[in-house]
């Protein structure tokens, strides 16, 4: 008689319950990746996101322009190595800062609002919410705070320990790029060519500085309406050096509010600049550009969908990086 004849047979309930344990454990021993969530500080700092909400709505009462910077403040620190925060840190013997870089450099602002954000959270719970975290919240604060749209945020960042100026260069979109330029741009991010027309539309908002479009308003183009062209002249002198950090807003009609007006104004060829003008200029993108001039709902939704990619590029989670106390150094 066989060995397997003489061995007594477990039931078959029972059998199964013990593939069901074991593949369990099996499960559980298998370390689980990191992922972003929205309830990432439910639990370890429930009052985050009500802080950093305060803070924000403060900072933009006191200077309406503060909402498009932190905007773009967000966006330049996750197109250079992801959205890290890597953008905040300061010169030092070990960081190249990204501020110095040529599109950074006395362009990018609103660092010390987010210094501020950073030291009411610590102050409530220390060393648990990073800074490209709170980037990415006060983006999304700052839109609402002037009538912009929201978005459920994704949480769980950590923070970079090394700078990226060597990549600013060349992973940024500067105020000259055509548009096959801007489309590849966006294209290495995951970002679509609607994503990145959805993302222009931030210039809804903001201001702009004479010698980032001293060239489209003296060149006599036929892609800008002589009117505007003239009236931006006035604080926008045709020399170089003379006035390059007069301002403008990006958008005439309703500069500090957040709306679809930025659409309306480059079917009209009221693009300040001309990375604005290109979106519509007889190309890919001028169906988008259409579409959002006619449906504010249309654009406010694909704004959100395009913010919330955006702030997926490329984060720090897990063990990776680190939680900066100082969003300007590193540990």
């Amino acid at each position: 008689m066989g060995l397997a004849a003489g061995r007594s047979r477990l039931p078959s309930c029972v059998s199964h319950a013990f593939l069901v344990v074991a593949g369990l454990f099996i499960l559980a021993s298998i370390p689980c990746e990191a992922q972003l969530s929205s309830s990432f500080y439910d639990n370890t700092c429930p009052n985050a996101l009500t802080t950093i909400r305060t803070a924000i709505r403060t900072a933009v009462s006191r200077e309406r322009r503060m909402a498009a910077s932190l905007i773009r403040l967000h966006f330049h620190d996750c197109f250079v190595q992801g959205c890290d925060a890597s953008i905040l840190l300061d010169d030092s013997a070990t960081i190249q800062s990204e501020k110095n870089a040529p599109n950074n450099n006395n362009s990018v602002r609103g660092y010390e609002v987010i210094d501020n954000v950073k030291s009411r959270v610590e102050s409530i719970c220390p060393g648990v919410v990073s800074c490209a975290d709170i980037l990415a919240v006060a983006a999304r604060d700052a839109s609402v705070a002037v009538g912009g749209p929201t978005w459920t945020l994704k949480l769980g960042r950590r923070d970079s320990t090394t700078s990226g100026l060597s990549q600013a260069a060349a992973n940024l979109p500067t105020f000259r790029d055509g548009l096959d330029r801007l489309i590849s741009l966006f294209s290495t991010k995951g970002l679509s060519a609607r994503d990145m027309v959805a993302l222009s539309g931030s210039h809804t908002i903001g201001q702009a500085r004479c010698l980032t479009f001293r060239d489209r308003i003296y060149d006599n183009g036929t892609n800008i309406d002589a009117g505007f062209a003239s009236t931006r002249r006035r604080r926008c002198p045709v020399d170089n050096g003379n006035g390059d950090d007069n301002l403008a807003a990006l958008d005439l009609v309703t500069p500090n509010s957040f709306d679809n007006n930025y659409f309306k104004n480059l079917i009209q060829r009221k693009g300040l600049l001309q990375s604005d003008q290109v979106l519509f200029n007889g190309g890919s993108t001028d169906s988008i550009v259409t579409e959002y001039s006619k449906s504010p709902s249309t654009f406010s939704s694909d704004f959100a969908a395009a913010m919330v990619k955006m702030g997926d590029i490329e984060p720090l989670l897990g063990s990776a990086g680190e939680i900066r106390k100082y969003c300007n150094i590193v540990n």
